[in-house]
């Protein structure tokens, strides 16, 4: 890695509850020559959130703001829940008109999912699912594949993830890459910060969800129309859920076999996205390409924003 970004902490969504978590990711981020502007949303706390939705919300409307420079990086500081009620509070008008074409990186996931929908469906703004200050950049141990895989991907004209994925037959197809955490997806559809997307790239996480909850948002995506619509879903980590003894053998497995029964299209299983300590960094909105081949996928997508190196 070299180029050297400044990169703005904004907290739409929970109050940084580990602070050391949160001081080993700006010393790292250091570390390696980047700048950290916007500290001050690291002491805000309101109830669980970190700050007032006005002042959150405040955050992301400040980077359509002329008289302020923007930023190479716009990075979240955690996840959480808070971001939904942001989204009728939000300038979609001068984010599109300053942001659309900005070569500014905006990167979170989880809770982050909810903006990175409204700001594309509202202003067409391209953004990140990727690491973010606390969890990722701030672990006790820093995994490699996610420090490697953002820089590299906000560096290249073509991003590249490549990983295992037996059993899949071998597809080729092409389509706007979008996604993120399915809990927060599902619940948007059907209102006005839920994207119109169809022949995309689908990829889904989530957290602390048992199969049964999964089937049934994907199940609603299904009944909504947009999960048919999509040319392939890709899905990545769940991760943090216990399956009962009512279960009775019925698994992730099992989920993901009868959506793909249900729904038609491929799914190709194994993405290194999500709660995990291992995470690529993927665009929302973005142009990208899917090749599966004797059990190997290889992902490519292009047209994301990339800051401009000084």
């Amino acid at each position: 890695m070299s180029a050297r970004y400044e990169i703005r902490l904004i907290a739409p969504s929970g109050y940084p509850h580990i602070p050391e978590a949160m001081r080993r990711g700006i010393e790292r981020l250091e570390a390696a020559g980047h700048r950290i502007a916007g500290r001050e949303v690291l002491d805000r706390l309101d109830l669980r959130f970190a700050g007032t939705d006005a002042e959150r919300a405040a955050d992301l409307n400040g980077l359509a703001d002329p008289s302020r420079p923007l930023p190479d990086v716009v990075l979240a500081i955690r996840g959480g829940y808070g971001a939904h009620p942001l989204l009728p509070l939000l300038n979609y008008d001068a984010l599109g008109e300053r942001l659309r074409d900005a070569p500014v990186a905006m990167i979170g996931h989880s809770d982050f999912t909810a903006l990175q929908s409204a700001l594309y469906a509202r202003a067409g703004i391209v953004t990140y699912g990727g690491p973010m200050l606390g969890a990722d950049f701030g672990a006790p141990e820093l995994d490699p594949l996610t420090w490697e895989h953002v820089w590299r991907t906000l560096a290249d004209e073509e991003g590249l993830g490549e990983w295992e994925a037996p059993h899949t037959p071998d597809i080729a197809v092409d389509g706007t890459l979008w996604g993120g955490n399915l809990a927060m997806l599902a619940g948007l559809v059907g209102s006005p910060y839920f994207p119109s997307i169809e022949g995309g790239l689908l990829y889904i996480e989530d957290i602390a969800e048992p199969p049964f909850r999964v089937e049934r948002m994907l199940y609603h995506l299904l009944h909504a129309g947009v999960l048919g619509a999509q040319k392939a879903l890709l899905v990545g980590d769940f991760t943090g859920y216990r399956v009962a003894e009512y279960d009775n053998g019925y698994d992730l497995d099992t989920v993901f076999e009868r959506i793909a029964g249900a729904a038609g299209i491929p799914i190709v299983r194994g993405l290194p996205f999500g709660h995990g300590p291992a995470k690529f960094t993927l665009p929302f909105g973005a142009a990208g390409r899917l090749v599966v081949a004797d059990g190997r996928a290889t992902l490519r997508f292009s047209g994301h924003p990339r800051p401009k190196t000084p």
